[in-house]
């Protein structure tokens, strides 16, 4: 098997609905980047910027939007966690996100008036670390469940903050239909960040507060003299962080948007195979990808409304890819930056390069007009969360570029 690709035809078609991604316009995302600056640990991660990189592979630039620093815990999925567990407390309180803070949210006033909580959700392991931390420091409880063959180094780090955690015998999926049935059961709150008939409101409010990565990727693209992207290369899994920086970009730039491609794993590739079938489409059964967050099989419909409207290429590659964009990253040619990046965080950059580098794949750069002028931005979207497997990989070789 090799890389796969659709294009999507219709999203440069002229029909804009703007209405799709009104959600993700920057009045209501300063809210979210405001909420997340009132954290005592909030810093904007690092923007590396791979010049020798770009130069080798014939491009203007390349940058990676490095999010292994997000408030320590190695991953960018606290953003959405802890913003929408914000957003709940906030609505129980009867106050907009907006007034208040969350230093304030864990407060003994607020304690008080809402009593304690039970916050679940189901994981491959980097939006439970960031659920059970959120709830940590609020002073909440958080149960968390995760697919049989997760890792129990991320396991362990889940269960470091003080939450109840458990791998399960089940694919992602079913875990989080489990999370569901036992937040109904024991009268939980279930924070999970993919959306079903009825359950759509904490999703959405999960993937505005991914936005906050892209708020600082703008500015700091500007700051480096580039005012705007013209390729943003993203992974997916449910869905849900592909179509929020999906929708922020569209919102953001509008009709002139940068060209998007969305990156999956091809045992675990449901928004690939929606764009195919032109529905959303699920896969079933298990998963085995070495990209652990991103082996969801059900796709988040909100974040598959958005994708269908306007991404530009769905992609389905194998496991050497994403094995591939960890070399990469992590032995930076002369003076670029490091970056460190896990099987999930460097999908997108491993696509990059092997389109960029291999021949082979003259036409999936011609499709998304990729040449000399090109600013590609990717975001990787998670460290070392595996160290034992990325050593595997970065160090020992596993799963090599495969020979002609």
């Amino acid at each position: 098997m090799d890389i796969k690709y659709k294009s999507n035809g219709k999203c440069r078609s002229g029909n804009f609905k703007k209405t799709l991604v009104r959600d993700f316009e920057m009045d209501e995302i300063k809210k979210v980047n405001k909420f997340h600056e009132s954290f005592e640990v909030y810093n904007k991660t690092p923007l590396a910027r791979l010049d020798n990189l770009a130069k080798n592979l014939g491009v203007k630039n390349i940058f990676v939007k490095d999010e292994s620093y997000r408030f320590g815990l190695n991953a960018f999925k606290v953003l959405g966690g802890s913003y929408a567990i914000g957003k709940l407390l906030a609505k129980k309180l009867g106050v907009d996100i907006s007034d208040v803070s969350f230093e304030y949210l864990r407060s003994e006033e607020v304690k008080n008036k809402i009593g304690q909580i039970t916050l679940t959700t189901a994981t491959d392991g980097n939006h439970g670390r960031g659920v059970a931390w959120a709830a940590q420091q609020l002073g909440q409880k958080a149960v968390v469940y995760m697919p049989k063959g997760s890792s129990l180094t991320r396991l362990n780090n889940i269960k470091a903050t003080g939450a109840e955690a458990y791998i399960t015998d089940l694919n992602y999926d079913d875990a989080v239909r489990l999370s569901l049935e036992n937040a109904k059961k024991y009268g939980w709150e279930i924070v999970q960040d993919t959306a079903w008939e009825g359950y759509e409101e904490i999703p959405l409010w999960i993937m505005q507060g991914y936005a906050t990565m892209m708020v600082e990727a703008v500015e700091q693209l500007k700051e480096a003299g580039t005012q705007k992207p013209t390729h943003v290369f993203i992974q997916a899994g449910v869905g849900a962080l592909a179509g929020a920086v999906q929708g922020f970009l569209t919102a953001y730039y509008g009709e002139d948007r940068p060209i998007t491609a969305i990156v999956e794993p091809n045992l675990a590739d449901c928004i690939y195979r929606s764009a195919v079938n032109g529905k959303m489409t699920n896969v079933t059964g298990d998963m085995p990808t070495i990209m652990a967050g991103l082996a969801c099989g059900e796709p988040n419909p909100i974040g598959w409304n958005i994708l269908d409207a306007y991404t530009d290429m769905f992609v389905s590659c194998e496991d050497y890819v994403a094995a591939e964009g960890m070399r990469v990253l992590g032995n930076p040619l002369r003076d670029d930056r490091k970056v460190i990046s896990g099987e999930s965080g460097a999908a997108p950059a491993g696509f990059m390069y092997c389109i960029l580098k291999d021949e082979k794949y003259k036409e999936i750069r011609e499709a998304l007009s990729i040449d000399e002028n090109s600013s590609i931005l990717v975001i990787s979207t998670e460290g070392d969360t595996d160290p034992d497997n990325y050593t595997k990989i970065v160090w020992d070789g596993a799963y090599p570029y495969p020979e002609e």
